[in-house]
């Protein structure tokens, strides 16, 4: 009964989740039915397992939620993450269209501008620019994924994405673990989504096809659509309803201004990541009043959280004239973060009570029997929970609470570098988490005015099968050079 139990309560979670109800009740409920079922007591799963995991994951990762949407939200306000697109299309071109829009999602989200912010500013602008260029709107999708949601999110080395943080306490690694690896998974997304949308750009213009019709409040409606709400703040870590609030600039930032920030989250972190944090003595960090932790458990948190600091600090100096009304942008960016985080939470105090269940050894033993080695069945067990919670950042937690600690044993035992496992884990739960129910994919996809039946296709292929290419590619590799 107890393994009916985690089916019958993960099948709760993902039919209502994807039907829009909120995951504030769904987790906490589809996990007590699985108790249930397992026989186990109901209010100690949920007072002492569920809310304890889902209180550890707000402690470890609020900060980077918290600064990530004030950083997304001043640089949105400001005009920056619009002037940074305009830099780019101008610079390529009117010929290099598709490619303008993927570098410039590329170039904020690897800045640290929150996804949302990103989709909200470079939808409009995409839809200018293949207009002008008579490219299907259909494509436009396609070419934000692949700039916003693949190699920026899970494979270049420091990236500031929460799914990049994730993994750091459980391996004790930074936002750089593996970089070789991971430049060369960046690379193998990159160049296959940009295979595929220039074959499909090549293929509409044989046929004729031109950018077609596009509704004018499409952008407008998802902003404030509740239901589309509930689904995106479990996806990604900015909430949709605060896209709104706040104060736009009247004009946009110079491309210097705009651009130094971006600079500033990138630069800041590696100089934690591998000059600051190394060099300090923090034993103190042993103290039962600190947590009784140590520099290896919260150095990378620590590292992106300084980054982003630094950046909003830069932002305003640059762009202080431009923000007209600062602390109604800031106290928007900082709203924005609280439902995200909160949800995301939820799923890992779900994950919590599963993995607690005696009967959820059987599904451990099966994932770690997998064929292939740890890093296969490591990838695996992250894309499995990922496609199912429909959020990278839920399923990679999830996973790693369940199964981190065994896979560091084994990593201990074999000589598996915990960088490698890092990004393997990375890469693997952005990989089918862009399956059709989740939440930045269905977002996306209203944004742009847009039906699954329309646009799904080219999401899968600049997403998910770049992504799966990519991660086997680093395992493969892993296996004869190890990593780097």
């Amino acid at each position: 009964m107890g393994f009916l139990g985690i089916l019958v309560g993960l099948g709760l979670l993902v039919l209502f989740a994807f039907r829009g109800w909120s995951v504030l009740l769904l987790a906490p409920t589809a996990a007590l039915v699985a108790a249930l079922f397992g026989g186990e007591p109901l209010l100690a799963n949920w007072t002492q397992v569920f809310m304890a995991s889902a209180a550890g994951f707000l402690a470890q990762f609020f900060p980077i939620f918290l600064l990530g949407a004030v950083f997304g939200k001043l640089m949105d306000d400001s005009g920056a993450v619009s002037a940074v697109a305009v830099f780019i299309a101008r610079c390529l071109g009117k010929h290099r269209v598709m490619t303008a829009v993927v570098l410039a999602g590329a170039l904020v989200t690897y800045g640290g501008v929150s996804l949302f912010v990103a989709f909200f500013v470079i939808v409009p602008m995409a839809q200018s620019l293949f207009r002008a260029a008579s490219i299907p709107r259909r494509l436009i999708p396609a070419a934000i994924v692949l700039g916003t949601s693949t190699f920026t999110m899970s494979a270049m080395p420091g990236t500031p994405s929460i799914q990049n943080a994730i993994p750091m306490p459980f391996f004790g690694t930074t936002p750089f673990a593996a970089p070789g690896l991971g430049i060369i998974a960046s690379i193998i997304m990159l160049g296959i989504g940009l295979w595929w949308l220039q074959r499909a750009e090549a293929a509409a213009r044989r046929a004729g096809e031109g950018f077609g019709e596009a509704p004018h409040d499409a952008a407008e409606h998802a902003a404030v659509d509740e239901l589309l709400r509930e689904r995106a703040t479990t996806a990604r870590e900015f909430d949709p309803a605060e896209i709104r609030h706040g104060q736009l600039s009247k004009g946009p930032a110079p491309a210097l201004n705009a651009i130094l920030p971006l600079i500033v989250v990138v630069a800041v972190n590696l100089v934690m990541s591998l000059v600051v944090l190394p060099r300090l003595d923090l034993a103190f960090l042993g103290e039962e009043r600190w947590g009784g932790t140590s520099i290896s458990k919260v150095a990378g948190v620590w590292s992106v959280t300084v980054a982003l600091a630094a950046a909003i600090a830069t932002a305003i100096l640059c762009n202080h004239r431009r923000l007209p009304a600062l602390r109604q942008t800031m106290d928007a960016g900082a709203n924005a973060s609280v439902l995200p985080v909160l949800s995301v939470a939820s799923l890992v105090g779900f994950g919590a009570v599963i993995a607690s269940l005696p009967s959820f050894a059987t599904v451990r033993d099966w994932v770690l029997s997998i064929g292939g080695g740890p890093l296969v069945s490591l990838a695996v067990a992250t894309n499995i929970l990922a496609a199912l919670t429909g959020s990278a950042s839920g399923g990679l937690t999830i996973a790693l609470d369940a199964l981190a600690q065994t896979y560091m044993e084994i990593a201990s035992r074999t000589g598996v570098d915990p960088a490698l496992m890092h990004r393997v884990a990375v890469i693997g739960s952005g990989s089918l988490d862009l399956l059709p129910h989740n939440g930045a994919v269905v977002s996306l996809l209203s944004i742009c005015g847009l039906s699954h039946r329309e646009s799904y296709m080219g999401i899968v292929m600049v997403g998910v099968v770049s992504s799966l290419l990519a991660l086997a590619a680093v395992i493969v590799l892993s296996g004869v050079l190890g990593s780097f």
